[in-house]
């Protein structure tokens, strides 16, 4: 198992961090928090940039720190590959030189190819080019390609989007999902975006003033957190997992199955049978006792009431419920709950105001 094991203390300024954690790498693990968390910090400290903090890390049964036995393996010698939010590029160099100086100095034990990566990264086109005429997006593919070239254990990423807009972020990140798979690697990815980790991770590790506040499967993660991250606009939801059961083609429509019921979205290059995310923040769930009619929102769950929490300092309740084996959450008024007569096993119908769909199939 690729364990990360973290024991990490660093006081800076008004800033102490304190991350005691243990996790067991795989897939891509997302490291998410708002912004001055201490996300990148914790990055730079597992790379070895960070000589500063005291405490012990340690990969896959080997130390990389240990303040205690005075133990520090540099950044060179731990098996990491790093990717930056700027891409880090020599200017004076193709892309294939680039790709190249990494090539060769190499040691890792890895076999990853400089073809496969090449191939994998969609790089061929852009051999020739020097960084300066390429796009933000492929900047950064090109600074993944010579990460992977280092042959690395564990490849770490610090909010590599972050200086892209919207239409090169959704470019890229089928590039990032694929990687673990490709080349047989677990990569821990930064970020305060919540769009990201849900169309890549499978688990998240969350930081909050320089604490690790919440940590494991992405579904069970993103349900529990209860608050807005900062900046990131961030608010509690759930992940369903639905299957690809048709399409409208007059309406340009993708239809899904979820638990036995039928649900519509914009239409995705998706095929038949195909299992795929959702994710559905809980202010966007309305709730009704009875069969609502005359709504422009189409996607309706039917459901039962498992568990209400009430906030009694806030105007607010959160409602459980259950559909099929899955289940939803929403964030309504106290005074909704008491007018509805909302109950636990209570029948309910569930309006979804918004979807958020993952492409990536399962």
């Amino acid at each position: 198992m690729n364990k990360l094991s973290l024991n990490l203390q660093l006081a800076r300024g008004d800033f102490a961090m304190n991350i005691v954690h243990d996790a067991d790498l795989t897939g891509i693990t997302a490291l998410f928090g708002p912004s001055g968390a201490g996300k990148s910090t914790v990055l730079r400290a597992i790379a070895g940039l960070e000589a500063d903090g005291s405490g012990r890390i340690a990969f896959d049964g080997d130390v990389w720190q240990d303040s205690d036995d005075r133990v520090f393996v540099p950044p060179h010698k731990r098996g990491v590959g790093m990717v930056f939010q700027d891409a880090r590029l020599f200017g004076h160099l193709t892309v294939a030189g680039n790709l190249n100086f990494a090539d060769k100095r190499s040691n890792g034990a890895s076999p990853i190819s400089r073809d496969a990566v090449v191939h994998a990264l969609d790089l061929g086109p852009l051999l020739a080019r020097r960084p300066a005429s390429l796009s933000g997006g492929e900047r950064q593919r090109v600074a993944m390609g010579r990460a992977l070239l280092a042959r690395p254990r564990l490849l770490l990423m610090d909010e590599p989007l972050s200086g892209l807009d919207m239409r090169r972020k959704a470019q890229i990140l089928p590039y990032i999902a694929r990687l673990p798979d490709a080349f047989g690697l677990p990569v821990l990815y930064v970020t305060h975006a919540i769009d990201e980790v849900t169309r890549i991770a499978g688990d998240m590790i969350v930081i909050g003033d320089g604490r690790v506040t919440a940590a494991g499967p992405l579904a069970e993660t993103f349900a529990r957190l209860d608050l807005d991250a900062g900046g990131s606009r961030f608010e509690a939801g759930v992940i369903l997992n639905a299957r690809v059961s048709g399409a409208d083609e007059a309406f340009r429509l993708t239809r899904l199955e979820l638990e036995g019921q039928t649900l519509s979205m914009p239409a995705a290059k998706v095929a038949v049978g195909d299992v795929v995310q959702l994710r559905v923040r809980a202010r966007d769930v309305l709730l009704a006792t009875s069969p609502p009619i005359g709504l422009s929102a189409q996607n309706i769950l039917s459901g039962q009431v498992t568990e209400i929490i009430e906030e009694t300092e806030t105007a607010f309740a959160e409602v459980f419920v259950a559909v099929g084996s899955q289940c939803l959450r929403a964030r309504v008024t106290r005074a909704a709950v008491s007018q509805l007569g909302l109950a636990v096993g209570q029948p309910v119908f569930a309006v979804l105001k918004a979807i958020s769909f993952d492409r990536r199939v399962l």
